[in-house]
């Protein structure tokens, strides 16, 4: 039998539905077969942000938002299960911070990368973040403007700045000749588990509701506890209260 390559395929359709099988369609199979190039994993305790966020990217055909976390427990949980390309962290979220996500999520998942997005703005906050492992740091009032573009980025593994964080970072490094500042070396001094409890302090946990949630005893959480405030140089509960709040650890 004789045929060309259009014959070719009209028979093995037709053989295909004599015996009871249909073919699909090239094209649909090839849909079917075809995984977003982009997954993202967004964490905001605002649902109103993270909607938004979800339609703005999935404008996008190539990309998914494959969770959505309200905290940044959950965030750090969600990573690990769903393993995303990029993980989009707002800084300031309940039980723990983006920072202290950033860091936890890139022990587990070095590949994946991370940008945070807040209402402040300061060249120690910019070094923190960097410092934390993320390679992306937006402006919310710049998030429509920058999103797509910076998650473009993060996605080939580039770093994104806006030019107003940039032109924060200049002018900290001209005028003091350095980003680093004394009060950002003193805090790196704190472990990952002291961070995590100086945050639940700042948003009001008991010892006891500490150890709780972080599966710990009570003296543990206060030994931590007194170790923060030596390091920190700190001598009172309100005091440190007040340098959570002050280093948007927690939100006022």
């Amino acid at each position: 039998m004789a045929f060309n390559r259009a014959g070719h395929d009209a028979s093995w359709t037709n053989s295909q539905a004599d015996a009871g099988t249909t073919a699909k369609p090239a094209g649909a199979l090839g849909q079917l077969l075809k995984k977003p190039a982009v997954r993202i994993l967004i964490a905001d305790d605002h649902d109103m942000i993270r909607q938004g966020l979800r339609r703005t990217l999935e404008q996008r055909e190539d990309w998914q938002v494959c969770g959505e976390a309200t905290n940044g427990r959950e965030a750090v949980e969600l990573a690990k299960k769903l393993m995303p390309n990029v993980v989009i962290l707002d800084l300031t979220m309940p039980e723990l911070n983006g920072l202290e996500a950033t860091s936890q999520i890139k022990k587990v998942l070095p590949n994946t990368e991370i940008m945070i997005f807040s209402i402040h703005e300061s060249s120690e906050l910019t070094h923190r973040v960097l410092e934390a492992g993320a390679r992306g740091y937006l402006l919310k009032s710049d998030m429509g403007k920058h999103v797509i573009s910076a998650v473009e980025a993060l996605a080939e593994h580039k770093v994104y700045f806006t030019w107003a964080v940039s032109k924060t970072m200049l002018d900290a490094y001209l005028r003091d000749g350095t980003p680093v500042t004394d009060k950002v070396e003193r805090f790196s001094e704190l472990t990952p588990r002291e961070r995590e409890i100086i945050q639940l302090l700042g948003e009001g946990h008991s010892n006891k509701g500490i150890s709780t949630r972080l599966g710990i005893s009570v003296k543990t959480v206060e030994t931590h506890r007194a170790a923060i405030m030596r390091k920190l140089n700190i001598n009172s509960f309100a005091h440190l209260v007040r340098y959570a709040i002050r280093n948007r650890i927690v939100e006022a």
